[in-house]
């Protein structure tokens, strides 16, 4: 079965992601990614440091 962008499950064929989509844009499906048992404070740490490595890449890695 084909995931979402965040690991959630997603109908495989083409007519039950429409149907979902549909349902989706008209409210009656809440789509919502469900938690990736990361902590979130180190996600965010994460990104802190990338942020702060990258003046310090040359352009190429960077």
């Amino acid at each position: 079965m084909p995931k979402g962008p965040k690991g959630e499950k997603r109908p495989a064929d083409a007519i039950g992601l429409a149907v979902l989509v549909g349902k989706i844009a008209t409210g009656e499906v809440e789509d919502k990614p469900q938690d990736d048992g990361k902590d979130k404070a180190a996600q965010e740490m994460g990104r802190k440091g990338g942020k702060r490595i990258s003046p310090h890449l040359p352009p190429e890695k960077s």
